[in-house]
């Protein structure tokens, strides 16, 4: 291939990653969900004729557009491409068939040109009601966490099954949101296919596979060139979750070769009896993450450069969940992950991880009404019925040349809902969102901080929380001398301390209060700058007495270093 072709190529496939983004904004823009609409939890992507991904849109998450990567091939086993027609939209939400619970809708679409099938659309997206007991730890089988749809055709050549989408109503408690979410997730796969055309006609393509081979040779040369770089060996690391019935411990041997890194999950905690097992995509989904975002984060995500990560997931772990277990909050282990990951990292290449971070996202579904209070008493006031998730996070770990980001989603990557977009949609206030003040972990480099939020209905009406929280008894760990980070803390206003998992009320004239956990510091923190410890002091994420105490600095009432008090300081 002579070098203009090379350009062209290139040109090609940057061409075809706007395309895959406009088909991830379109469902941002269309879908009724706020889960889609505010935060973002979703993926979209281009596969070729075999299944495998060419290129994902930029917004979305890992553990969708990874495990994603797996499932179309699963759409493409019950119905192979040449019996697609024009029109025709393919669902699922089976969690070991899509990506990993019932709550992501997985739809794919085929693209047609000139006639022919050339290539497929997918895309997920986590919509709020499902049915069932609703988003939660809570179930003991996956039948009882809500509607499961195996893969069907919900678009006939453009005409909705009417059948399907009779049940998809008649199952969930926010019916006009999850129809308008699968209609929305129809509607971009085929502004994907109309943009896909236009490509195509405009640079005088036939086909897609021509652009798949110059993708995937080149996304794989790049990904081993990268791992050629990293000292060989074998590294061990754990890491431990709160769980449900006891601790979880997580447990990776990565051994790092010359044209692969393999990782053994042997030693792993076994099956739990509720929900926060997952689905072995949803582990390789993450995992594949956690090592990319260190060893190959330039590369582009597709088939090609997920390949040389490999993943060994004994049977009968909680990483490898299989059918029918319950795995409604498989995020909670799965987050913790890309930390793993880098925790085997760091013994090889040091300056290249961060510290442990809060991790798991923090989404409490929140629910009211009827399915709460059951009949009024008396002349007790009723709020309607409701049903809303938000999306919270907690601070992510120092990184080895600047501080973690403060309440920021990793590894997940969603936005954090605003306030103002929960509140609309549902009875809900939220007193209180601010940044916890020393819950960053000290350090060279200080772990982000976590936040508080005060969570009431209003008229202070009691309403329940499904908690599916964690790191709570076992927080971000700091690396090269640097402190954890805060734990979290679950409590009521009242004082009461709630649990950290499952269904629980709020009862009237109470709130919720969540306090998320802080990412872990980075490096001995009498090594950091005080002029940064200062700015600290001043922004109120690290009060006087931490950054005199513990990062041995004196601010003075100014807010500027006390240069004297600070020798001192670290004199003693």
């Amino acid at each position: 291939m002579n070098a203009l072709t090379q350009i062209h190529r290139q040109v090609m496939w940057n061409r075809l990653i706007a395309v895959v983004e406009e088909q991830a904004r379109i469902m941002i823009r269309t879908a009724f969900s706020t889960t889609v609409r505010e935060a973002g939890d979703l993926s979209a992507g281009i596969f070729d004729l075999q299944g495998r991904m060419m290129a994902q849109a930029v917004t979305g998450t890992p553990g969708h557009v990874n495990s994603m990567a797996e499932s179309v091939g699963h759409f493409l086993a019950k119905f192979p491409a040449a019996s697609m027609k024009q029109g025709d939209h393919y669902i699922t939400n089976d969690p070991w068939l899509g990506t990993g619970h019932l709550h992501d809708l997985t739809v794919v679409s085929p693209a047609f040109y000139k006639g022919e099938v050339v290539g497929l659309f997918a895309n997920t997206a986590h919509v709020i009601d499902i049915g069932g007991l609703g988003m939660g730890p809570e179930g003991r089988s996956v039948f009882e966490e809500g509607m499961y749809i195996p893969i069907v055709k919900c678009f006939d050549q453009g005409v909705p099954n009417e059948t399907f989408f009779d049940f998809m109503r008649a199952g969930s408690r926010l019916p006009v949101e999850l129809e308008g979410d699968i209609y929305s997730l129809c509607a971009c796969n085929d502004a994907g296919a109309r943009r896909l055309v236009e490509m195509m006609d405009e640079f005088g393509m036939d086909g897609l596979d021509p652009l798949a081979d110059f993708i995937f040779e080149n996304s794989r040369r790049a990904t081993l060139a990268e791992i050629a770089k990293l000292p060989r060996g074998e590294f061990s690391g754990e890491i431990w979750s709160d769980g449900y019935e006891e601790p979880v411990r997580l447990s990776a041997r990565m051994t790092i070769g010359a044209d692969a890194i393999d990782v053994d999950f042997a030693g792993t905690s076994g099956l739990s009896s509720r929900g926060i097992n997952v689905p072995a995509a949803y582990c390789r989904a993450y995992a594949c993450f956690g090592l990319k975002c260190v060893v190959a984060p330039e590369i582009p995500n597709n088939w090609a450069s997920l390949a040389p990560f490999r993943m060994d997931i004994p049977d009968g772990c909680i990483l490898n969940a299989p059918r029918p277990y319950p795995v409604s909050v498989r995020h909670v282990i799965g987050h913790l992950l890309p930390d793993l990951m880098m925790g085997c990292l760091h013994q090889a290449i040091p300056d290249r991880v961060t510290a442990e971070g809060a991790s798991s996202l923090w989404n409490p579904p929140l629910r009211g009404g009827s399915s709460v209070s059951g009949q009024a008493r008396g002349n007790r006031p009723v709020i309607g019925d409701f049903e809303i998730i938000t999306f919270n996070s907690g601070g992510t770990g120092a990184r080895p040349g600047g501080d973690g980001l403060n309440a920021t989603a990793f590894p997940s990557g969603v936005r954090t809902m605003p306030v103002e977009a929960t509140e609309n949609v549902a009875p809900i206030v939220i007193w209180r969102k601010e940044l916890k003040p020393d819950s960053g972990g000290a350090g060279r480099t200080r772990g982000g901080t976590g936040q508080i939020m005060e969570i009431a209905t209003k008229g202070d009406l009691e309403f329940s929380v499904n908690a599916s929280f964690d790191r709570i008894a076992h927080a971000p760990r700091g690396r090269e001398g640097g402190l954890d980070g805060a734990a979290g803390v679950v409590t009521q206003k009242s004082g009461k301390v709630l649990r950290t998992k499952g269904y629980q009320v709020i009862p009237d004239g109470d709130r919720l209060i969540l306090e998320l956990p802080g990412g872990a510091g980075m490096g001995d923190p009498a090594t950091r700058d005080p002029d940064l410890v200062a700015r600290d002091v001043r922004d109120g994420l690290v009060s006087a007495g931490v950054a005199r105490e513990v990062y041995r600095v004196a601010v003075g009432p100014d807010g500027a270093v006390d240069r004297a008090g600070t020798e001192d300081s670290r004199r003693r």
